[in-house]
Parts: structure tokens; C-alpha cells; sequence
């Protein structure tokens, strides 16, 4: 009797895990038979304008055109700072790479060159990250990209640990100094019931614990122990 029960439950949750809801049209998704699905077209492979940040330890390329003096890989320390030559200190964190070489210009328009050009560039940064943690096989930090989403960035980490929440999923962002959370279902948008949202710098995605998936795996585990009397007796 015992063994019939373990059976039974088992199989419920079996069945439980591998429920899917059917693929819906909804606001932002349109499902279509998979032979009238269309080829993307050349603007569906652009990826939305994000700005990228200069932050501490970023390493930059700045270029003054026809000036090779002042043109030099930097890296920015832990306050933000670089040195230029000529100008001294300048304050790069948060600025785009444009705004930095702008006000590059500035400090050097006229004093130092008549009419600079000057180009800046983000070599390597480890500013732009996302932290990835929770019950995913590989926590850790991760690049962040002007096409970085949710799903994109749990893929980064290897996706969900065997005892991974599909439902509890959140991000922590800090907006004005306000730290913030949302609360993510994966499986609803696999199903395409809302979109994938974008991951931004310093965001952090916590995936949580099902204890469905570990009663599970103990009611399996355990199984083959209560089922070890009722055996014996039958032999």
C-alpha cells in the first residue's frame, strides 16, 4: 500500500511539472501556425539604443585626432577619475563615452589645441554588470549589453538549479537612489504572456527556491526505502 501511494503521489507531480498552459495570442505576441511564421526582417536585428556608462575600473581608448601625445588607453580608478595629459583629473563615471569626449574637447579647445577631435571609446568595462544569484547553476556576475534581458541573463548563468522557482523570479534595481524589486514569472514569459523585460547595469536577478521540486526529488529518493519492507514480506 505504501508503494501504491509513493506511485500515485510521484505521478501527480510529475504531472503537476509537466502541465503547460497552450501558446495564446495576447497584447505584444501574435502565435501563428509554425509554417506561416515570417523571416525577420533587417530592423528586427537592431537592438534598442541604451546608452553605455563609464564606471570605476572601466578601461577607455581616448583619441585626439592627429595628436598622438595625448591620444592613450586609460583606466578608470575607483573614484571614477582618469588623467589626461595637459588637463590633469576629470571626472569620467556615469558619462557616455560621448559626454567624456566632449568635455575632453572642451578642457583642450583653444588653451591646448586649436580644434580637437576627440573620440572615446570603452575597451573592456566590469561597471556593466548584472549580478545573477539564487537558484541558478552558475551565480555570478555578467556583462550587460544594450540586448540583455531577463531570460538572456539567467542563460549567462547556465539557467535554473535542479530546485530552481520559475515563478519566483525578482530584480532588484536601484532607481534615484530607491532601491526597487519586481517579481517575474519565467514560465509566463516563455508563454509569451508579457515580454522579456530588459536587464540594466547593477541590476540584481535572485531566482528563488520551489520547495515543490525538493519534496519532490526526497519523495523520490525515499521511495525505494519505504518500498523495501513490503518487498521483503512479498518475496
Amino acid at each position: 500500500m505504501r508503494l501504491i501511494l509513493v506511485a500515485f503521489a510521484v505521478a501527480l507531480m510529475v504531472g503537476a511539472c509537466t502541465y503547460t498552459e497552450p501558446l495564446r495570442s495576447v497584447p505584444g505576441l501574435t502565435v501563428v501556425d509554425q509554417t506561416a511564421l515570417p523571416e525577420p526582417v533587417r530592423g528586427d536585428f537592431a537592438a534598442a539604443e541604451r546608452a553605455s556608462l563609464i564606471g570605476p575600473l572601466d578601461v577607455i581608448m581616448v583619441e585626439v585626432f592627429n595628436v598622438p601625445e595625448l591620444s592613450k588607453e586609460l583606466q578608470v580608478d575607483l573614484g571614477g577619475q582618469i588623467a589626461m595629459p595637459l588637463i590633469g583629473q576629470i571626472d569620467a563615471r556615469g558619462k557616455t563615452p560621448v559626454e567624456l569626449g566632449a568635455q575632453i574637447a572642451r578642457m583642450l579647445r583653444g588653451r591646448y589645441v586649436r580644434n580637437p577631435d576627440v573620440t572615446v571609446n570603452i575597451r573592456t568595462s566590469v561597471s556593466q554588470v548584472v549580478t545573477v544569484d539564487g537558484e541558478v547553476k552558475q551565480p555570478g556576475l555578467y556583462p550587460v549589453t544594450n540586448q540583455t534581458t531577463l531570460m538572456r541573463a539567467i542563460a549567462s548563468a547556465q539557467g535554473l538549479a535542479e530546485f530552481g522557482n520559475l515563478e519566483d523570479v525578482v530584480i532588484l534595481r536601484t532607481v534615484r537612489n530607491q532601491r526597487m524589486a519586481g517579481l517575474y514569472n519565467l514560465a509566463a514569459i516563455r508563454r509569451g504572456a508579457y515580454g522579456d523585460p530588459a536587464i540594466f547595469a547593477n541590476d540584481v536577478v535572485i531566482v528563488g527556491d520551489s520547495p515543490t521540486r525538493r519534496m519532490f526529488r526526497d519523495i523520490v529518493s525515499t521511495a525505494p526505502l519505504i518500498a523495501a519492507p513490503l518487498v521483503a514480506i512479498i518475496q
